[in-house]
């Protein structure tokens, strides 16, 4: 049979909690009552009698789960230091429990500061490729009849002082993203900011890279058929203001309920495009007539997106058609790079001539710009000619193989 205890009252309540007691006046005998809680609990009624007041007798088992049993075990002259202990070990307690939450850096509520392309590539210009360039494959090796073929009927080969402009590019190809290098970090969120219309840096990693078009939580996984270039031709799409609205354009038409497609995966593919057609000396003419390669490269890269966008918005084409779609422009963009780039060409005169209108699908004009397009025109200046891009010299970072970037 479970026991009984009774217990005498004092003004201060054990383990140092004062009693709450609410006194109540006995008309028929006279004894003032109140009723005391202890830790929470309201143990019995104390009734005070010739000035000295006792507990109802409580059963033990509520004693214990209240804690009171442990207290009087103790000896019920706990001194104050040992309460404070107490108090201080359960608060250690709980703040070695708040430790496993992350918490927000200061940097990490300020942005960080979007870069430009020409600043992006300065970066790799001013760094030694030296050990990566001895890996680059920046011709196609031709043999026998092949090669005295191409010798007599190809295309012209590329000028010698555009040769280390051209190495630079396949480096940079080979480079894979750095999470430790700041400037791969501010090309990763300015593509991120530019397209989304954002203000604030969003994490590394996480599932929000699907909303620009990456295949995963990692954007790195995706750049591994064209290495860090892959992602600088879309910082070169969203950050030169004449071609902006085109990238936004795109970047909505990807979006869409039934012809969606991986935005950033579909732009690698077109820099994949690219560089197979400067590998196959198809850009060669081109780069010798304007003494540039990489700009050269840039514009092919904006012309065969472009064609790309007029393809599958015309007709229709959905995901299920990528595979298709991808190897019809690779071919019509590379047997014919002066047309492709006279669209483009076409396009930007049509935007600096002031027709923000959609007109015809066939002539690709450009929609209404976007609330995030504000003040973007007005950065233009001119006509692509007049957008030097400075080649200094070559860098050295880790090397990632080439190959082909594939939509899933």
């Amino acid at each position: 049979m479970e026991g009984v205890l009774a217990i005498a009252v004092h003004t201060e309540g054990l383990n140092g909690f004062p009693q709450e007691c609410k006194q109540t006046e006995d008309l028929t005998n006279g004894h003032s009552k109140c009723t005391t809680i202890l830790n929470g609990l309201s143990p019995g009624n104390c009734i005070k009698e010739n000035g000295n007041p006792y507990l109802k007798t409580v059963p033990i088992s509520a004693l214990k789960q209240n804690g009171l049993l442990q207290s009087l075990a103790a000896g019920g002259n706990q001194t104050k230091t040992e309460e404070v202990s107490l108090e201080v070990e359960r608060a250690q307690e709980e703040w070695d429990a708040l430790e496993s939450i992350q918490p927000v850096l200061a940097e990490d509520l300020t942005p960080s500061p979007l870069i430009s392309f020409n600043e992006a590539l300065q970066h790799f210009q001013t760094t030694d490729l030296g050990d990566l360039l001895k890996n680059i494959q920046p011709t196609i090796h031709r043999t026998g009849l092949a090669a005295i073929t191409h010798f007599l009927f190809g295309p012209p080969r590329l000028h010698k002082d555009l040769v280390e402009e051209r190495d630079l590019v396949f480096a940079i190809a080979q480079c894979s993203m750095d999470n430790g290098q700041s400037v791969h970090m501010r090309v990763l969120q300015t593509v991120y900011r530019k397209l989304t219309c954002t203000r604030a840096d969003c994490p590394r990693y996480g599932p929000h890279w699907e909303n620009v078009g990456f295949q995963g939580s990692d954007p790195a996984t995706d750049l591994r058929g064209t290495g860090f270039l892959g992602l600088m031709h879309i910082l070169y799409f969203v950050m030169d203001p004449e071609i902006l609205p085109l990238a936004r354009d795109i970047y909505k038409l990807s979006q869409h309920p039934v012809q969606n497609f991986p935005f950033s995966v579909m732009s690698i593919n077109m820099t994949r495009i690219a560089l197979h057609a400067l590998r196959e000396e198809v850009l060669s003419k081109e780069c010798n007539r304007r003494q540039q390669v990489v700009a050269v490269l840039n514009d092919f890269y904006v012309a065969t997106f472009l064609h790309l966008y007029q393809l599958w918005k015309n007709q229709q084409k959905t995901i299920s058609d990528s595979g298709h779609v991808l190897k019809e422009v690779e071919l019509f963009a590379k047997k014919n790079p002066k047309q492709i780039l006279k669209r483009l060409e076409g396009y930007l005169k049509e935007r600096r001539a002031g027709t923000g209108h959609r007109t015809s699908p066939d002539t690709l004009s450009h929609s209404n710009p976007s609330p995030c397009d504000t003040g973007s025109q007005a950065g233009s200046q001119g006509g692509k000619e007049g957008k030097e891009i400075n080649f200094t010299g070559v860098c050295e970072l880790p090397p990632e193989m080439e190959g082909e970037a594939r939509l899933i």
